[in-house]
């Protein structure tokens, strides 16, 4: 018996009316749009299985409508297997991941990595973090970005590669194949280009379709709010831990979120290269008082990676044995070792911060005394990525010195004229408008602002 016909209108149309989409329905979906990326230069747009019209008022229908539980399920499932996957099997080891919905500053994943990886040298059971990362966009960095600053190190293998460097190191830091979820690229683009970016059940889809695809038994997601976050208000952000929980549930991963304070930048420095040299003073024992924020989120979300490995009895205990093995030197050995295996020069390390070598330097300082109340972070990031440490479009070039670091954090105490971000470029002409910036967005205040906590939330099946 031939399959039925396949019509992307019936399924606009029913979406559009708000109704519930069959799995079959959605399966089809995904597949027909995977054919149509793969039409020749050569095809028609009859070849089409589906047009970019027909995708953007999908998009569009699921941006206004939303989709139930079952609905999300089976689009990331979908997703998921719409092209080549990891197969974990045969390690004998349990794989677990952590994903950040992104913010200025974020480099925990560099940390996060190399202790997984030498906890999971120590005793059974073994852990294996197959960390499949991305590029900065818009106001956030990006994970290979960073890692591309070492030289040498490639970001790019295959899925049979990064199962030779698990075996061996027990982390890989790699990018997207070409094969792996190439629906998600597609409509990914597409978001971009409809308005329909932010929905967070097509961000949910986005983001756990990557994940799943590492086969993954745990995964540790760590959901960012205040002003550098991606969602624009916290009950959005909720929303989304909340979808990305539930839908790792359903597929048989164990799966929490943490809702994290993004109101100003994580740690010292934001940018490329500078990022690297911070993780490589931290694993080497050097604690600045401006890293703290990001040693002890790092340690909070490896902390519940290791409960859910069953390396600790709590997160709590995970935490204390993260921070261990970063102060014993374990995490940094761990990070030589993948370094090394993925074509990297370790020499670097040994004085990173003779690599950083930015053309021009600006520094902005408090306007006058008081204490620094607030800032809009996601303004920061914009900062950054207009210093060259960001790009504007998919493709575009980024510097590995650009950058910032920052000298105070949200409660301290100023004087007139303090110094509280140092601003770098390869390009002078690029510091006036990242300097006006920053001086536009902060705030300094007589009195100290009330204290955010770190960890705003934990969402988790129960």
């Amino acid at each position: 018996m031939s399959e039925p016909v396949f019509h992307p209108i019936d399924l606009i149309l029913r979406k559009r009316d708000g109704h519930e989409l069959s799995t079959e329905q959605i399966r089809q979906f995904v597949r027909s749009i995977v054919k149509s990326g793969e039409k020749t230069s050569e095809s028609t747009i009859s070849d089409a299985h589906i047009t970019d019209a027909q995708l953007g008022s999908f998009l569009m229908a699921v941006f206004q409508r939303g989709l139930s539980p079952r609905e999300l399920a089976d689009l990331t499932t979908a997703m998921r297997f719409s092209g080549e996957t990891f197969d974990a099997s045969g390690l004998d080891t349990f794989t677990v991941d952590k994903h950040s919905t992104g913010g200025v500053g974020d480099k925990s994943s560099l940390l996060i990595a190399p202790v997984l990886a030498a906890a999971g040298l120590e005793n059974s059971p073994s852990i294996s973090v197959p960390m499949i990362s991305g590029r900065s966009l818009g106001h956030t960095g990006g994970t290979l970005d960073k890692l591309e600053t070492i030289p040498g190190f490639d970001t790019q293998l295959s899925l049979t590669r990064m199962r030779e460097v698990l075996r061996e190191c027990h982390a890989a830091l790699v990018g997207q194949t070409p094969r792996l979820v190439p629906a998600d690229r597609i409509l990914y683009a597409m978001r971009d280009h409809t308005g329909t970016v932010e929905s967070p059940f097509l961000i949910t889809a986005s983001i756990m379709s990557k994940k799943l695809a590492e086969d993954l038994r745990g995964l540790v997601l760590d959901v960012k709010v205040g002003s550098g976050a991606f969602m624009p208000t916290y009950e959005l952000s909720e929303l989304l831990a909340n979808l990305m929980v539930s839908t790792g549930e359903l597929a048989g991963t164990r799966t929490v979120a943490l809702l994290t304070s993004m109101e100003e930048p994580l740690g010292r420095f934001s940018g490329n290269w500078v990022e690297v040299w911070e993780c490589v003073d931290i694993m080497r024992g050097t604690r600045h008082p401006m890293s703290a924020d990001l040693i002890e989120l790092s340690n909070i979300l490896s902390g519940w990676m290791l409960f859910l490995a069953g390396k600790s009895p709590s997160p709590e205990d995970g935490a204390r044995l993260s921070d261990n093995l970063l102060r014993s030197g374990a995490a940094f050995k761990a990070w030589l070792n993948i370094v090394r295996a993925q074509g990297g020069d370790t020499t670097i390390f040994d004085n990173p911060s003779a690599f950083h070598k930015p053309r021009a330097k600006r520094v902005a300082t408090a306007a006058r005394a008081g204490y620094l109340a607030g800032m809009d972070c996601k303004q920061v990031g914009w900062a950054v990525q207009r210093l060259g440490a960001g790009r504007s479009k998919p493709g575009d070039p980024v510097s590995a010195h650009a950058g910032i670091e920052s000298h105070a954090k949200l409660g301290a105490k100023l004087e007139a004229g303090q110094p509280i971000f140092t601003l770098f470029s390869e390009d002078e002409t690029l510091l006036d408008e990242p300097l006006q910036m920053l001086n536009d967005t902060l705030s300094i205040a007589d009195a100290p602002p009330e204290k955010v906590p770190l960890i705003r939330e934990i969402v988790s099946q129960e």
